[in-house]
């Protein structure tokens, strides 16, 4: 079994579909619309974000979020740099020899981490 699919609510599913497309791989050509609103796009390794429309801002706990594991711990520094310089809040960072991490926050306040760990295999 395996985790494929997020539903978040959205203000503006255009604003949030760019966000994931431009830091996080998703592929505009995916998306589908769908009546209720609802817009489903696709990232490379097959993981569904389906962005359905809210009608007022979503607060949530402080510790909810969600995580992309990247290759390397450079990408993650990288990545950092990239959002901060494009003016995408990045609320914690983390950066230790085992694990390299941080999150930041969509335009619709929801946590997203990247990070890379040292795994005891590897």
């Amino acid at each position: 079994m395996r985790l494929l699919h997020l539903g978040l609510p959205v203000l503006d599913h255009e604003r949030s579909l760019r966000f994931y497309a431009t830091y996080f791989g998703f592929d505009p050509a995916t998306a589908q619309s769908y009546p209720d609103g609802t817009v489903i796009v696709r990232n490379a390794d097959g993981f569904d974000l389906a962005l359905h429309p809210a009608t007022e801002p979503t607060s949530a706990p402080y510790f909810l979020h969600f995580g992309f594991a990247v290759a390397d711990a450079d990408t993650v520094r990288t990545l950092a740099a990239r959002l901060a310089a494009d003016g995408v809040p990045v609320v914690e960072r983390d950066d230790e020899p085992d694990l390299v991490s941080i999150k930041c926050l969509d335009p619709d306040g929801w946590r997203v981490e990247v990070y890379w760990e040292r795994r005891p295999d590897a």
